[in-house]
């Protein structure tokens, strides 16, 4: 068993685990721990208590210490620097004329290493670039390319819901979304409105999709004929799927009625069957265009194997 917390070191960015050891944290805690780069400051992003590790699963770094006084005044003095950072970025990269949008800095906590992100359409040669921001700033220089998700993650901002971005806010990690999630949920296709700031899909696509997923397995769909408990039968003419509602088309008495039933006084579903007409009469001529090919090989090879023998 140990006891595991996250630590993030950027707003927005993903939590890493860590052992707090003999330190007492709690949320919002701010940690100095050893990365890969150094030594970096962050904050406790949550806390998951005892967890019983699986076998030959590392256990993870333990915390260095809770952050001081001098900690927090140096973590300041490093997000001032990366303000200056970013405008002698953005003029280098001016001077040089390279197709690049810079998006942020990032010091490391030890101040080892800048890392500069950036947003391209294509691969960039920034070498020069490189030696340009070491000679100016006297440390390593990273340039890393990212993109566009990434970037709207970094920057944060208000999603059309009002509510600040789920990337930015809660999402360690980008999820895949994919057209078929916002059919499920009947939403409309066009581009514009089911697509977020970065231009992609929105991720929240995927949070109600289970639900969706679970109410259309039991729904019928339109065009399915149902019959209900009041013995009505007729066919689905729309559905609402979250108050788990469909109007139902009756013909009575030579005329057509919409009746409008809860899921519940649905007794019976007949799915309807897909026309598949056109695709066989397609696969149908595909087959015998195949077939003509075949016998049209077939023919011409006792010519090929006697050319072959002169």
């Amino acid at each position: 068993m140990s006891h595991i917390i996250g630590v993030r070191f950027r707003e927005g960015g993903k939590s890493y685990f860590f052992t707090p050891g003999a330190h007492e944290v709690k949320k919002g805690t701010h940690v100095i721990v050893e990365t890969s780069r150094g030594m970096e400051y962050g904050v406790v992003s949550f806390d998951l208590g005892e967890v019983e590790q699986e076998e030959g699963q590392a256990t993870p770094k333990e915390i260095i210490r809770i952050a001081t006084e001098e900690d927090e005044k140096k973590a300041i003095e490093n997000r001032e620097k990366e303000k200056k950072a970013y405008t002698i970025g953005l003029e280098k990269i001016a001077a040089r004329g390279l197709e690049m949008k810079l998006i942020d800095v990032e010091y490391t906590f030890d101040n080892n290493k800048i890392l500069f992100y950036f947003t391209a359409d294509g691969r960039i040669d920034f070498r020069e670039l490189v030696k340009d921001l070491a000679g100016v700033f006297r440390t390593r220089i990273e340039l890393r390319q990212i993109g566009v998700r990434d970037e709207t993650k970094m920057l944060g901002g208000m999603g059309i819901c009002g509510r600040t971005l789920c990337c930015h806010a809660y999402l360690t990690d980008f999820i895949p979304v994919s057209i078929k999630m916002a059919k499920e949920q009947g939403l409309s296709l066009n581009p514009t409105k089911i697509s977020g700031v970065c231009g992609r899909l929105m991720c929240c696509l995927k949070n109600e999709e289970d639900v969706y997923e679970e109410i259309n397995a039991r729904m019928p769909q339109v065009g399915d004929t149902v019959t209900a408990k009041d013995g009505i039968r007729g066919e689905v003419a729309s559905v609402n799927i979250l108050r788990e509602m469909l109007k139902v088309l009756v013909e009575q008495n030579d005329e057509k009625e919409v009746h409008e039933y809860h899921l519940r006084d649905i007794e019976q579903i007949e799915r309807r069957r897909k026309q598949r007409g056109n695709k066989n009469q397609g696969g149908g001529k595909n087959k015998k265009n195949k077939k003509e090919k075949d016998h049209a090989r077939e023919e011409a090879a006792p010519a090929t194997a006697g050319g072959s023998d002169d």
